[in-house]
């Protein structure tokens, strides 16, 4: 073996060996009790839950379609637990087997919705357990369920706004409360030195191993073949 190869094989080895060591690491619970990956995990979602609050734009618009007395008949898997939701929000509710029947005011349904989610967003919890005996997640499943109930049955009543209205509470509200219980928000302002260092990182460990890999092969022999 000539001594280029030696020497680029030992730069591989050594390259490969310390990018291993990092790896090792980075999986290790040394970043305040998480790994690298949970930690960064955190870090970007706490980031992306400031982004993700629309509580006000929805009941924006709620406010703007107004008062709408409905009588919808909803297929649930356990319509008890949903009742109980509707019934706080003002609603009729009457349960016979899989069937919830709901009579009332949209209006006020989409806002007791709305607060629900305000509350688990914020992760203030002791409000909802208050409302409801449950925990908060187990609120929020409520709503989805009923919210999607309550979509199809406008839409085969050929209320379409109303249904549109409903798809938009679930989605951008029951649903991003639920998947964002329990982080605490940040601004990336506050956290940009680490979400810059963690992207350069990402790159240059890329690199880093790309090179290790190319000085082991060279070292070994291994050329690509021009045709």
């Amino acid at each position: 073996m000539s001594r280029v190869k030696s020497t680029k094989l030992a730069i591989g080895i050594a390259l490969m060996a310390s990018f291993i060591a990092v790896l090792v690491v980075f999986f290790m619970p040394v970043f305040a009790g998480q790994n690298g990956l949970d930690a960064l995990d955190s870090l970007y979602n706490s980031i992306s839950k400031g982004s993700a609050y629309y509580v006000p734009k929805v009941q924006h618009l709620v406010d703007e379609h107004g008062s709408e007395v409905v009588t919808l008949d909803l297929k649930l898997a356990d319509p008890g637990s949903v009742e109980q939701l509707l019934a706080a929000a003002g609603a009729t509710t009457a349960v016979e087997g899989d069937s919830l029947t709901v009579s009332g005011d949209l209006k006020a349904i989409f806002s007791a919705c709305l607060a629900d989610a305000d509350a688990a967003y914020h992760n203030r919890d002791e409000e909802l357990r208050a409302r409801y005996g449950v925990s908060p997640r187990a609120a929020l499943y409520g709503w989805w369920q009923a919210l999607k109930e309550m979509e199809r049955n406008l839409k085969r009543q050929k209320l379409f706004a109303a249904a549109d209205l409903t798809h938009t509470v679930q989605a951008k509200t029951v649903e991003c409360a639920y998947n964002y219980h329990g982080i605490v928000p940040q601004s990336i302002k506050d956290r940009w030195g680490i979400v810059l260092f963690s992207l350069i990182f990402y790159v240059v460990y890329t690199v880093w191993y790309g090179y290790a890999i190319m000085y082991i092969f060279e070292g070994l022999g291994f050329e690509l073949a021009a045709h």
